[in-house]
């Protein structure tokens, strides 16, 4: 136990530059609170004692501003930054060394039973806003870009942006979970506008031409 706790605060100094010391991390980082409070509420949920271990997770709630449903399982130094908004759910999975921005939401799509929350595999970084919905695995290494709604599998080493995210890169390089210039992801929906642009400028640049040809066809017809 104390290990998993000593690890829950090592994270952030990896993650954070604003962290300074220890106190300050225990006292002040309300992702650090609610981080161990859930600690403390799935081991009651896994004794059965399903109403004190929900009592705890809403204080929880109440004073950091984060929702982890107790059952929910959270694996080693799990950071949440910020971490306002930020929205686990029941049959959710995260393994090692997740980062979760602010406002992001792992969650279900409906009413349906079972599992029906995703599965965060190690290393995985989730940017602020992003929604991951559904009984789903996000692989190792991957990034899920700011804003982003994810509704389908996304496999390892892959960056996700966009509704519906859509994996931009693949196994290209291996994602650092470390760089957290989340602004500068790939942006598919800017990239078709640009080449749909450079192919309308191609087209007026060819218009003239046209215009020109036709124009001599039209004179050639009348001589004739």
């Amino acid at each position: 136990m104390w290990k998993t706790l000593k690890n829950d605060l090592d994270v952030v100094f990896d993650q954070d530059p604003a962290a300074r010391n220890r106190l300050e991390v225990v006292f002040t980082y309300a992702g650090v609170h609610a981080v161990w409070s859930h600690r403390f509420a799935h081991w009651l949920w896994k004794k059965k004692m399903f109403f004190l271990s929900r009592v705890i997770s809403q204080l929880s709630r109440f004073v950091t501003g984060i929702e982890i449903h107790p059952g929910a399982v959270v694996g080693e130094r799990l950071f949440i930054d910020h971490g306002m908004g930020v929205v686990i759910g029941e049959t959710c999975e995260i393994g090692d060394n997740v980062t979760i921005f602010q406002g992001v939401t792992l969650g279900g799509t409906g009413k349906e039973k079972g599992k029906r929350h995703p599965t965060i595999e190690d290393h995985v970084l989730i940017a602020s806003g992003a929604k991951v919905l559904g009984s789903m695995t996000i692989g190792k290494h991957s990034r899920i870009g700011a804003g982003s709604v994810v509704l389908n599998e996304v496999p390892p080493n892959s960056t996700v942006v966009g509704i519906p995210g859509k994996v931009v890169v693949q196994d290209g390089v291996k994602i650092n979970r470390n760089s957290l210039d989340h602004q500068n992801l790939p942006d598919p929906v800017a990239d078709k506008i640009r080449t749909l642009e450079e192919e309308i400028e191609m087209l007026k640049e060819r218009l003239p031409e046209r215009e020109s040809a036709d124009h001599e066809q039209s004179v050639k017809g009348r001589e004739q």
